[in-house]
């Protein structure tokens, strides 16, 4: 069986032009439905082939989702399985599909005909599966009422087997996410070539189960699916990324990654993205927070090196600037944000830690206890290592004027939806909506990569592309995970990572953690930050043992 991962993210239109370049190219529409149909059998013989007295029924709709239930059917009959297919809907009499399954020794029953749904009852009710292929990718709301009555008994049916759904849960609209009540939840959807997009919308993720891809044979090369730069991101795709770790490498083959934050009102929180930059792979781990803090938390971690900054009544001070800039020689990554307060002297801090790349600093040695007066070193330019923003740093970013033109190009932003709003002057209501677009729209502006947080994470690069995560989960609906995700994608940062790809597999790995954290805790409802951090190394091993 060729299944590929989840890769791309496409829309119904998207979709049918590279369909109809592929038929064009010479790769027909009847040689796609086989491969889609093929797909599709493989995929419920490999799930449930093993159980006896297998017997599947096919929902049948009059389109290509009927005809690649149809072709499922045939080659489920040459591997013994018994096949009933059910038409919801006409198609055309002399069907060759619909004659194979018959000489396959297949039944064939129609809802007009099964009135009061006996057939259908005793089918249903000894199937080892139920394949859905009623309706596809160009529905519309509300559903035809014949249509909307069979699956509404369906899916209301006491001894309803496993569904798989072909490309989607009939009666889910594949852009918007919009799903009719009738729809019958899968256990499995099989979608051709790539996710449409709208399966990864709610209400419409609560009814696709697990989501496969089934290769439908696309030739190499189409412009049409060049073209789409979006892609969900898995776990083939996060092992194909993550850096090599060698067997005789040390800490410095591993990067150093400072993280920059705190303050008497939130000490935790540079804690928590310390713990998560650590359970992610870097060699080393610097934690500068103002002094008064590190006194309170230092001896909480005993993994991380730690650089009291300059304080003001508990919050970083301007001055910490020059102190940061001189111990960043060695960094690979700087994560600027968790705890970091919004008082005036600290958005000063970062206005001048940011201009540091374009004009000289005086040079300041590490530390905060030094004698102004008598420091006479000659001033230097410090540039930043690859950076990451976070939390209070990206709302003191937005009090900064031009900040755009400040930060590096390709920097890393991981704003939730007020945060982003605050950056950008929208509404949150305006980024839920469109978030997809807004990420994409303002990464090209700003020339950074955007981590919009929440369910469904999306991540945009500058030229284009964008990382879907497929997880939705209130186990990290809790205060202190969001600085967990910026410690982990700074520390991929500082193995090396493309910032894009950094963001990207960080933010997976974490949503994962997330969902192992609260099979471990019992509950999502009880999961905390450090539950989240302890669940990481399970991740990785899990990826890591993959590459």
């Amino acid at each position: 069986m060729r299944r590929k991962p989840m890769s791309k993210l496409v829309t119904v239109s998207e979709m049918r032009q590279i369909e109809a370049e592929a038929n064009a190219s010479g790769w027909t529409y009847d040689q796609m439905m086989v491969r889609a149909g093929t797909g599709v059998a493989q995929l419920v013989h490999s799930l449930y082939g093993y159980e006896e007295d297998l017997q599947a029924v096919a929902l049948i709709g009059s389109g290509n989702n009927g005809g690649d239930a149809l072709v499922a059917l045939e080659w489920l009959a040459s591997v013994g399985w018994k096949i009933r297919a059910y038409l919801v809907r006409p198609r055309a009499e002399s069907d060759p599909l619909i004659a194979r399954v018959l000489e396959r020794g297949g039944e064939m029953a129609t809802a007009w005909e099964d009135v009061q749904f006996s057939r259908l009852d005793a089918w249903l009710k000894h199937a080892t599966v139920l394949i859905d292929g009623v309706l596809g990718t160009g529905i519309r709301l509300p559903l035809q009422e014949e249509v909307a009555r069979v699956l509404a008994h369906v899916k209301d049916f006491e001894h309803r087997p496993p569904c798989i759904a072909v490309d989607c849960p009939s009666g889910v609209d594949c852009d918007s996410g919009e799903a009719a009540p009738e729809c019958i939840p899968a256990e499995v959807t099989a979608c051709m070539a790539g996710v449409k997009i709208g399966l990864l919308k709610t209400p419409a993720f609560s009814l696709v189960g697990e989501i496969q891809v089934i290769d439908i044979g696309l030739p190499a090369g189409l412009s049409s699916w060049e073209q789409v730069q979006r892609e969900v991101i898995d776990e083939e795709w996060v092992s194909n990324h993550l850096p090599d770790r060698p067997v005789e490498g040390h800490k410095g083959t591993f990067g150093t990654a400072t993280i920059c934050g705190g303050c008497l009102n939130y000490s935790g929180a540079p804690l928590l993205a310390a713990e998560g930059a650590a359970r992610s792979g870097v060699g080393l781990v610097q934690v500068a927070v103002p002094v008064t803090v590190h006194t309170m938390i230092a001896g909480s971690n005993w993994n991380v090196t730690w650089l009291p900054l300059p304080e003001e009544q508990g919050f970083i001070a301007t001055e910490a600037a020059a102190v940061l800039l001189k111990s960043l020689q060695r960094a690979t990554a700087l994560l600027i944000g968790p705890g970091l307060g919004l008082e005036t002297s600290t958005q000063k801090f970062l206005q001048r830690l940011l201009e540091a790349r374009e004009k000289d600093l005086e040079e300041r040695p590490v530390g905060f206890l030094f004698n102004h007066e008598t420091s006479s070193r000659k001033p230097t330019t410090t540039a930043l290592p690859a950076l990451v923003i976070d939390a209070d740093g990206l709302k003191l970013l937005a009090q900064i004027e031009n900040w755009q033109k400040l930060l590096p190009p390709h920097s890393v932003l991981t704003p939730h939806p007020g945060e982003m709003a605050i950056l950008t002057g929208l509404s949150t209501s305006q980024i839920q909506a469109n978030r997809i677009e807004t990420v994409l729209k303002f990464a090209r502006e700003w020339n950074q990569v955007i981590v919009l947080k929440g369910a469904f994470t999306v991540i945009a690069a500058p030229d284009g592309r964008l990382g879907y995560i497929p997880i939705a989960t209130n186990a990290l609906a809790h205060g202190g995970t969001g600085d967990v995700l910026a410690g982990m994608i700074t520390a991929l940062r500082a193995q090396g990572m493309d910032s894009f790809e950094a963001a990207c597999a960080g933010a997976w790995v974490h949503a994962q953690a997330g969902l192992i954290a609260a099979q471990e805790v019992g509950h999502p409802a009880s999961v905390q930050a450090t539950d989240v951090c302890k669940a990481i190394p399970d991740v990785l091993a899990w990826v890591w043992k993959e590459k």
